[in-house]
């Protein structure tokens, strides 16, 4: 897992997973994991599934990078407490879910929360089983 900034604002978490180092065979399997470990954590709730792949190309004028085949996004929330307005800006949280055919890029932007990121580096390690 790589930690970067992305257009030099956007502090995210990066895990790219060549498809022979995991038993899952596309992202929807992918997506499985990560809705299953929400569901079992004492706080995330489960929002819903994007596919940001389906709608791009939907798009008269939507543009997907060559190399992409699928793309979603988990959608699902930590928050125990709501203790500023200003906290609604950084929630709910997302995974975001690429296949680029050889391998998987599995992304998401860092929380404001430590254990939330923590939680979701987890699950994102979890998937490499070889």
């Amino acid at each position: 897992m790589k930690q970067k900034v992305f257009k030099e604002k956007y502090p995210i978490f990066e895990l790219i997973l060549p498809k022979n180092e995991t038993s899952r065979k596309n992202v929807d399997e992918i997506l499985d994991h990560f809705k299953a470990k929400i569901e079992a954590h004492p706080v995330a709730t489960y929002i819903g599934t994007f596919d940001h792949y389906a709608h791009t190309t939907s798009l008269a004028e939507g543009s997907v990078a060559e190399g992409i085949e699928a793309a979603k996004n988990i959608i699902f929330c930590f928050g125990k407490e709501l203790p500023t307005p200003e906290v609604m800006a950084v929630r709910p949280r997302s995974i975001g879910v690429s296949d680029l055919g050889d391998r998987f890029v599995v992304i998401f932007m860092e929380a404001p929360n430590p254990q939330a990121n923590e939680a979701m580096e987890a699950w994102a390690k979890a998937l490499r089983d070889r």
